[in-house]
């Protein structure tokens, strides 16, 4: 018997436009439509299902929709197909099977694709927490292995990994970018890995498929993060660990976690961001010297953020002696970009939170002691280092490290950034009667815009 149908709209739009008892000829003709975005093979089957509560991506209900537009000879909105809006499918949340993240990932990736401007959307803490539980005490996948529309080899997935270096190096150089950068990198991961995802692999492909999609979801995340999407960055992230969890990468899961409780940190959630690196360490188990080092790193500016002293104090001594056998024990490649200066950074912040200022500032020589391609985090420390002084009184040091901010800060597309310069500026706006505190504030009111670049440009 077959099921009721639950999308009347749909109905209705194929009763007028004259399918109502022709689904292989809307999928036919939905098929040609979608041509520009692969080999599509939708059938009758799938509009049964599309009737029955399925819901396809936002690249196929533009389609639908041309399609339907065509034969009814009006335009047709997305909204009109009864899909739902995007926030529908739950994209916070950690999905179940191998199958549902893969699914989620292409509906992901698709609405990160046509997004022209700044996500909507807030970062939702519970979720954060309930994907920590799920990537640390869900039984692992038995298989990754998968039959589908085209053979998958290890060559493939090789060059995915050599796309998300070159992404990470344009991260670090330059910033987030802008919107249309992402949308580049979005529309890549819909055109070639969601289908690569789909296709037909091995066991062994299949996990490695799973990581190579879970290091560029990680890296949009981080990316969407930096340029203040928050909504967005939690969404990618939490589809990054699930795919780690599919190749079974709990190190890299572990560093995907962390990087969720650093975008907590910056929005000021630090118990929550506690719980989320405590999860990380948990689920890292006996990890290499350098992926210890990062996670401790990060649980330190939790602890500082949320008032631990003792435990921040902990995480940065553990953190410190990780480091230090790093060179026995470097760990996985992508963990390499750690340095003492990252740890100095990390240990300024919280030791700031902490109103520790003295002992903050004995980190700033580390800090700025960057390989030369990590524009954005010199410019993130210079800042820090300034509204440290500021916080601490010293009016005059504070300004000296402001004016170099101009000359970090060049090339530079950063919502992070400029929320530095922001914070600098508010604490020296406290102590204008200074001399020189006038100069700096004028200074510092043209650094963001500067820091937006020109817009549209891909850096």
């Amino acid at each position: 018997m077959a099921r009721p149908v639950t999308n009347a709209a749909f109905e209705g739009l194929l009763l007028a436009a004259g399918y109502a008892n022709s689904h292989a000829a809307f999928s036919r003709q939905l098929n040609h439509t979608g041509r520009k975005e692969g080999a599509w093979r939708y059938d009758a089957a799938s509009v049964y299902w599309w009737l029955r509560g399925r819901r396809p991506g936002e690249h196929v209900q533009a389609a639908m929709a041309e399609t339907l537009a065509r034969k009814l000879g009006r335009s047709v909105a997305i909204t009109e197909l009864g899909f739902g809006s995007g926030d529908s499918i739950g994209m916070c949340v950690y999905p179940v099977t191998v199958d549902g993240a893969i699914d989620t990932a292409e509906q992901i990736w698709t609405l990160a694709k046509h997004l022209n401007q700044q996500a909507g959307g807030t970062f939702d803490s519970g979720k954060a927490l309930e994907a920590a539980l799920g990537w640390r005490y869900d039984l692992p996948d038995k298989t990754a292995s998968r039959n589908g529309r085209q053979q998958v080899t290890s060559t493939d997935v090789q060059s995915l990994y050599a796309l998300a270096d070159h992404f990470t190096d344009l991260d670090r150089r330059h910033g987030s970018g802008s919107p249309h950068t992402r949308a580049v990198m979005a529309d890549f991961l819909v055109r070639q890995v969601a289908p690569m995802l789909h296709g037909t692999y091995t066991d062994a492909v299949g996990r490695d498929l799973m990581l190579a999609a879970a290091t560029l979801s990680g890296q949009l995340a981080f990316m969407s993060y930096d340029a203040g999407e928050h909504a967005m960055a939690q969404h990618h992230v939490t589809l990054g660990l699930r795919l780690a969890k599919a190749a079974g990468d709990r190190l890299y899961g572990a560093h995907l976690l962390a990087n969720l409780a650093t975008q907590a940190v910056f929005l000021g959630h630090g118990r929550e961001a506690a719980r989320l690196v405590e999860a990380a360490i948990d689920g890292a188990g006996r990890a290499p010297a350098a992926v210890l080092a990062r996670l401790q790193a990060t649980a330190a500016t939790a602890y500082g953020q949320s008032g631990e002293r003792r435990a921040c104090q902990l995480a940065l001594t553990r953190a410190d002696r990780a480091l230090d056998r790093t060179g026995t024990d470097p760990g996985p490649r992508w963990v390499g970009y750690f340095s003492p200066a990252h740890l100095a950074g990390a240990a300024l912040r919280c030791l700031g939170d902490l109103h520790l200022y003295s002992q903050a500032l004995r980190h700033a020589p580390d800090a700025l002691n960057l390989a030369g391609e990590n524009t954005r985090t010199r410019a993130l420390h210079t800042a820090l280092i300034a509204t440290t002084h500021a916080r601490a009184g010293e009016t005059d040091a504070a300004c000296n490290w402001a004016s170099k901010l101009g000359r970090h800060g060049v090339g530079i597309q950063s919502a992070r950034v400029q929320q530095r310069v922001r914070e600098l500026a508010n604490t020296l706006g406290s102590q204008q009667a200074s001399p020189g505190v006038n100069e700096t504030l004028h200074a510092l009111a043209a650094i963001p815009a500067a820091l937006q670049g020109e817009p549209g440009h891909v850096r």
